[in-house]
């Protein structure tokens, strides 16, 4: 997998080189492309304000269990796995627009630690 952006792509040589590592199954990211992520620290940082059971909830989600199994599994009620659930989205700051998917954003964040 490889990511350049186009000012590496007109550059001949690093095109190549890159080509050459994606075909031997190599990763190559372009260096702005890199220094522009954000860093991890911050989201593990997030992550430590979170208590044992909000850590617990995305967890058994990223394992595919819906609330009721998690519900279940954590010997609560469903609605308090939705308040969970929102606590993490809130604590972690994750958006609230009908474009994103905040339960899958929280899994990732937690999977990305």
């Amino acid at each position: 997998m490889g990511y350049l952006l186009k000012d590496r792509v007109a550059r001949v040589e690093e095109f190549l080189s890159a080509l050459e590592r994606v075909h031997t199954r190599d990763t190559v990211f372009d260096p702005e492309v890199v220094r522009r992520m954000p860093s991890r620290s911050r989201h593990t940082d997030e992550l430590a304000l979170l208590t044992d059971r909000e850590r617990a909830v995305p967890a058994l989600m990223a394992q595919g269990h819906t609330n009721t199994a998690i519900a279940q599994q954590l010997f609560v009620s469903r609605s308090a796995v939705e308040k969970y659930a929102n606590a993490v989205s809130d604590e972690l700051r994750l958006p609230r627009d009908s474009g994103t998917n905040r339960r899958v954003l929280a899994v990732l964040r937690l999977l990305g630690s």
